[in-house]
């Protein structure tokens, strides 16, 4: 169904055609109704599913132009300053080249509606429960658990072994799946009847079809508060990073230059959404170095070079599933 054809629908019409999706859908899920997201001007009322604890959107198809090749609109002068101060360190003269090749190709792309996953869940790790864990005897876990709870810290890992993270008063206990091949992962997917999302129709879920840099415009907002940049948000503490709330579609996005969303094409892996910190640890600074977080044609121009191996610590995927409306 068409993203124009789905907005014209009564409220009555948009139920209805929810509900008769559950012949398409993997066993468990349930409809929750009809929900209404904005974000960056952009407002849409769309279908809520749920399954197993998960959110899931209502994605209408649209026929949309992808990629990138110059700027639809005058960037402001703030963002052109910092850009141009940054690529001048590094002998970039040719800011529009650089940029291209660091965007997908431009074409024209048909995406079918699909429902879409509102979280992320990391590849390469799986959760296990606590007291579990403590029985474990992996190296220095439990004397790690006992500091991780007098710390302050909401994140710790011990390299590709285990993570913990702070959920509200609990800790989350992560053991690294080292042995896990994409191809396991797809096979698992496609058995419980879930698909990951091609490239095209994760630039279309973060963007929305936009043909701006940035899903808000071709200037860059230097008031978010980004992870990593302390100064960025105003220093408003408790305030959630910019990057990670809703979208339009009700999704929600690393933000995180360091991770990666898992997308294919042509059954090959394109890490979208990061590109492992390069950019940042590089020096790029503060719009530099997060484009490949908000950029919404950014491509890892060395995506071809990068193993499975490379990636998967960093490396998360969004469930969704195709329907023929």
């Amino acid at each position: 169904m068409n993203r124009s054809i789905w907005n014209g629908l009564s409220n009555g019409e948009k139920d209805a055609v929810m509900r008769s999706l559950y012949s398409e859908l993997p066993e468990g899920f349930t409809y929750e109704g009809l929900h209404t997201f904005s974000r960056y001007g952009v407002t849409l009322e769309t279908g809520i599913f749920a399954y197993q604890g998960s959110l899931f959107s209502f994605i209408p198809g649209d026929e949309v132009t992808l990629g990138w090749e110059s700027w639809a609109t005058e960037m402001d002068e703030a963002t052109k300053g910092n850009l141009l101060k940054t690529l001048d360190e590094l002998d970039i003269t040719d800011v529009e080249l650089f940029l291209r090749e660091c965007m997908s190709p431009v074409r024209k792309a048909a995406i079918g509606p699909f429902l879409a996953e509102h979280h992320t869940h990391p590849a390469g790790w799986r959760e296990i429960p606590l007291e579990d864990a403590k029985g474990l005897g992996i190296g220095e876990l439990e004397a790690d658990l006992e500091k991780f709870r007098a710390s302050t810290y909401k994140v710790f890992e011990r390299g590709q072994s285990y993570r913990l993270e702070r959920q509200g008063q609990g800790i989350i206990v992560y053991l690294f799946n080292e042995d896990l091949t994409p191809e396991n992962m797809m096979a698992e997917l496609r058995k419980e009847g879930f698909s990951l999302p091609i490239e095209d129709e994760w630039e279309y879920l973060f963007g929305g079809g936009c043909r701006t840099m940035f899903p808000w415009g071709d200037s860059f907002d230097f008031g978010m508060k980004l992870k990593y940049f302390e100064d960025s948000g105003k220093g408003e503490s408790e305030r959630a990073y910019d990057l990670e709330l809703p979208n339009a579609f009700g999704l929600q996005f690393l933000g995180d230059p360091y991770q990666y969303e898992w997308t294919t094409l042509d059954e090959r892996l394109i890490p979208k959404g990061g590109d492992g910190g390069c950019s940042i640890c590089g020096g790029m600074g503060l719009m530099a170095g997060y484009l490949p977080a908000t950029a919404v044609y950014y491509r890892d121009p060395y995506v071809h070079e990068l193993d499975w191996e490379d990636v998967l610590d960093n490396l998360h995927f969004r469930r969704v599933v195709r329907i023929g409306l």
